[in-house]
């Protein structure tokens, strides 16, 4: 009885983890976002000066 009980709170237990962890995206979200990892927008102005800013700070240690 004991077996059964652990198996059954690990299969609860795993579907729970899967459910809240795991992102479905319609068809349409899938395309969108494979074009947005093989053709990523250029970066903002701000991006741009937040890793000169950076650079400039890593350099000066």
């Amino acid at each position: 009885m004991t077996d059964f009980v652990v198996s059954a709170v690990q299969d609860a237990a795993k579907q729970a983890i899967e459910q809240a962890e795991v992102i479905r995206l319609s068809l349409a979200d899938q395309e969108c976002f494979a074009q947005a990892l093989l053709s990523p927008p250029q970066p903002a102005a701000a991006l741009e000066r937040a890793f000169a800013r950076r650079r400039k700070l890593m350099s000066a240690e």
